[in-house]
Order: structure tokens, then C-alpha cells, then sequence
């Protein structure tokens, strides 16, 4: 799809000076701030713009609480855990103090543990190791809570219309065939729809089996108590939960955990290693292979500190406002669809998939960016399954909001989709190596001068 232009394409676009074409928004009253909120990038029609990102559900930026710890961190950094230097032994006690404050975050129950891992992929892809019987989960889910179980037995149920049937279809499920654990997102990644956690577990717990929640996308947006809603086992990323450096956990029941193959054979998973025989150390280091990226749990407990007091009060009541200025705006625009799995699921946290009549939705992504400034994801998110059964093409926009969020980004994005449908857009695109991009675009995407990749993105769909 292309589009005739109606000006001339710039050579060049010169970098911000002192003032930029638009006026910085400010962050959110009362609610802990975030990193790059007033962001300056650069349009393919000329000028700068403050960037709106609408993207929080793949990654949610650093909250500034979390990048000022790490800095002061760094200086301490050294390898955990046998150290008898003092920076070992401070790096040492600030990671085990992180699973406690994690744990803390989550509710955890006194016995349970809590796992260091890379994100909630790897999370639940460690426990899938664990399971001693079969798994049950949606056909819903993110590949994170769906590829994983494919292993070993299991089975994906195919979610009803309707909350009330996915709930009765899950509990006749569970009642015909032998199952060890449940495996149910905590929020849609698509349509940001939540299940009632509590009737789930009672259903699983019923008929003995565990449950386990993919909290990636619930976790930045809601209180979640592990002890009071009886959920067995959990998974998050830190990368969700404005502490983008590269950690998540596992928390859950230890006997499964303990019994298990290492997830990730090496050391620090030992008690005792001869030529001919190991003694595995019980979880958490059972499963932590190897040095543990200590920055990155430093983050993820730093945000656990700094979400625990806002989430479900101050943060819930500006994101509901926002996803409702979202979707009335939606819902006045012709041509846009929005996607949902269960219209009386009677929650949802702040993320939104919509598509637009007869256009791509890479193609609107990419507009929105080059010509105002504005980040969001569009393809299959990680759900193919899913995105098969919502809409045609099986690719659609996902919208999702976050505590550096405000009124001006819903706006803007609401007036791009608009002169889209009714006027189109001012450049031309094109897809590039499987991507849509403007064509030409002036824009630097090198403004740090490391130069240009020479491979390709990921290889299978986003």
C-alpha cells in the first residue's frame, strides 16, 4: 500500500536545539515517574515531537526510582554468593533481600519460593520442567504460557464467547481427564480482559490440581496476593514492571521445585560435585545456574517497592480513566474495530487491540510513528492462535497505557486514527525486510553511533 506525497520529502531533519516544536506534558500527579517521558523524536514530515508510547504491555520504560538504585548499585557490583569482599557480600545480601521483597510484592505464602529468571518465558518454561502429570491451559494465552507445556502431556481448551462458559467449559475439562496444573494468564496481552482468579483456582483446586498465572501483563496494574486467591505458582518479567534490565521470577510451592532437574545445570546450583555423582542444591539455586543477574533483581525489587503503594489505588484510577477516553474515542472513529475474547468479562486492565478497515495494521503502525510521534505494537503479539480467531489477517494494533501515559497521548493517537481513515496519510510506505517503513525515511535511527545491524530482526512474526 502506498500513498502519493503530498510535499516534498526533507534530505535531512536536524536534531532538537534548545526547544523542541511541542510542549512537554506533565507526568501524571501523584504517581511515581518514569524515564524518557519527555522523549523528543523525530518526524518523517520535519520537526520534532514528544514521543507517546502506547506500548507498555511489550516493555514499560525504567521508573526513575528503579534507574537511580541501579546507578547507585553499580559501583558495588561483584559477583554474589562465596565472596568475602565487601562488595560481594553487599551485592550478596541485596539479592536475597530482593527475593523477600519480590515475594513480598506477590503475596507469597512463608514456604514458598522465589526463583530468579530471565522473564516470564523463561519462568514458565522452568516450571514446565517441574510438572509431574499433565497441563491444561486456553488457547488464549501468550506463547510464553502456551509453547512451553507442549513437552510433555497437555491439552489447550479452546476459551468460550463468554467468561461464564470459559469457566464451565474449564471445569468440565478438568473433571474428564486427569490434570496436574492449570495454566491461565493473569490479563490478556491482547485485549487486556482478566478472569476471575479466584472461581479459576477453586475450579483447578477442586478437581486437585495447581494452578499457575502468567502475571506478565497483570502484575504492573493490579494487586495480585498469591496467599489469599490460593494460586500455586507465578510468573512475571521485571521488563513489564518498569525494570527493563533483564530478570523476572518464578514463585511458587517448593515440592515440585525441589524434586526437579535443574532448569539450568552449573554452578551455584550444587551442594556437592565429584566425577561420578552431583548433589543438587533445593530451589531457589537448584534452578539459578551460574552468576545471577543481580542488577537486574536489585531493579525488579526497587519497582516491587515503589508500584506496592499505588497499584489498585492511584495507578488503577488513571489508567481506567484513560482506557475509557480510549475507547469512546474508538468507538466514534469509522473503520476501527476494536478485539475482544469476552464482552462480559467484568474487568480489564489498560490494554486495547483494535484494527482498521482494509489497512494493514503494520502500515497504520508505521504512520503513526513517522508521522506523529507515536509508539505502539502491532502483528500477532506473541498469540497467533488467538489473533486467528479475532480478526481477519490474524494482525491487528495494540494500544496499552501505563503510569507515564496521559491525556495527550490518547488524544493525539485518537486525531492521527482519524485523519487516517478520513483523509489518509501524508507519506508513502512500504514493507522493508518484512516490515512496514516509510519510504523514504530521513529519520535518524542511529542517534547513538554504534552503526547499523546487519542482521535481521526476529525471525518468526511479533
Amino acid at each position: 500500500m502506498t500513498l502519493a506525497l503530498d510535499r516534498p520529502c526533507p534530505v535531512t531533519i536536524p536534531a532538537p536545539t534548545g526547544t523542541t516544536t511541542t510542549t512537554a506534558t506533565a507526568t501524571p500527579t501523584g504517581l511515581p515517574t518514569v524515564t524518557g517521558a519527555q522523549l523528543q523524536v523525530p518526524l518523517v514530515t520535519g520537526g520534532w515531537t514528544r514521543y507517546a508510547n502506547l506500548d507498555y504491555a511489550a516493555s514499560a520504560p525504567a521508573l526513575t526510582s528503579v534507574a537511580e538504585h541501579v546507578e547507585a548499585v553499580l559501583p558495588y557490583y561483584a559477583s554474589v554468593h562465596r565472596g568475602a569482599g565487601y562488595a560481594s557480600q553487599v551485592c550478596t545480601a541485596l539479592l536475597e533481600r530482593a527475593r523477600d521483597t519480590v515475594g513480598e510484592f506477590v503475596g507469597a505464602r512463608p514456604d514458598d519460593v522465589v526463583i530468579f529468571t530471565r522473564n516470564t518465558t523463561d519462568a514458565l518454561n522452568l516450571l514446565a520442567g517441574c510438572v509431574p502429570g499433565a497441563v491444561l491451559c486456553l488457547d488464549v494465552e501468550h506463547h510464553a504460557n502456551l509453547l512451553p507445556w507442549r513437552r510433555g502431556p497437555h491439552r489447550a481448551l479452546r476459551a468460550a464467547d463468554t467468561v461464564a462458559q470459559t469457566l464451565d467449559d474449564l471445569a468440565a475439562a478438568l473433571a474428564s481427564t486427569p490434570t496436574a496444573l492449570l495454566a491461565i494468564t493473569g490479563a490478556s496481552n491482547v485485549t487486556g480482559e482478566v478472569l476471575p482468579i479466584d472461581r479459576v483456582v477453586q475450579l483447578a483446586h477442586d478437581a486437585g490440581a495447581r494452578v499457575v498465572l502468567d502475571a506478565a501483563q497483570l502484575a504492573p496494574h493490579r494487586r495480585i496476593d498469591l496467599a489469599a486467591t490460593g494460586v500455586d505458582y507465578l510468573a512475571l518479567s521485571g521488563h513489564k514492571l518498569y525494570a527493563p534490565y533483564g530478570a523476572g521470577v518464578l514463585v511458587g510451592r517448593r515440592d515440585w521445585l525441589d524434586t526437579a532437574p535443574p532448569h539450568l545445570a552449573g554452578g551455584g546450583a550444587v551442594r556437592r560435585v565429584t566425577e561420578a555423582a552431583t548433589e543438587w542444591a533445593p530451589a531457589p539455586h537448584r534452578h539459578e545456574g551460574g552468576t545471577p543477574n543481580v542488577l537486574g533483581a536489585a531493579a525488579l525489587a526497587q519497582a516491587c517497592r515503589t508500584l506496592a503503594p499505588v497499584l489498585g489505588d492511584a495507578a488503577a484510577a488513571h489508567e481506567r480513566a484513560l482506557l475509557h477516553r480510549l475507547e469512546t474515542g474508538l468507538a466514534d472513529l469509522p473503520d476501527v474495530e476494536v478485539l475482544r475474547i469476552w464482552p462480559d468479562s467484568p474487568d480489564r486492565i489498560a490494554v486495547l487491540s483494535f484494527v482498521v478497515t482494509d489497512r494493514p495494521a503494520g502500515y497504520v503502525a508505521a504512520y503513526l510513528s513517522a508521522e506523529h510521534g507515536i509508539g505502539l505494537r502491532d502483528g500477532k503479539f506473541c498469540a497467533h492462535p488467538l489473533l486467528a480467531r479475532l480478526c481477519a489477517g490474524g494482525e491487528a494494533l495494540r494500544a496499552s497505557i501505563g503510569l507515564g501515559s496521559t491525556e495527550e497521548d490518547i488524544d493525539r493517537l485518537l486525531a492521527a486514527l482519524r485523519t487516517l481513515v478520513t483523509a489518509g496519510a501524508s507519506w508513502t510506505y512500504a514493507p522493508v525486510d518484512g516490515r512496514w517503513a516509510p519510504t523514504p525515511d530521513p529519520r535518524d535511527l542511529d542517534p547513538f553511533g554504534v552503526g547499523e545491524a546487519t542482521t535481521p530482526g526476529a525471525a518468526c512474526q511479533p
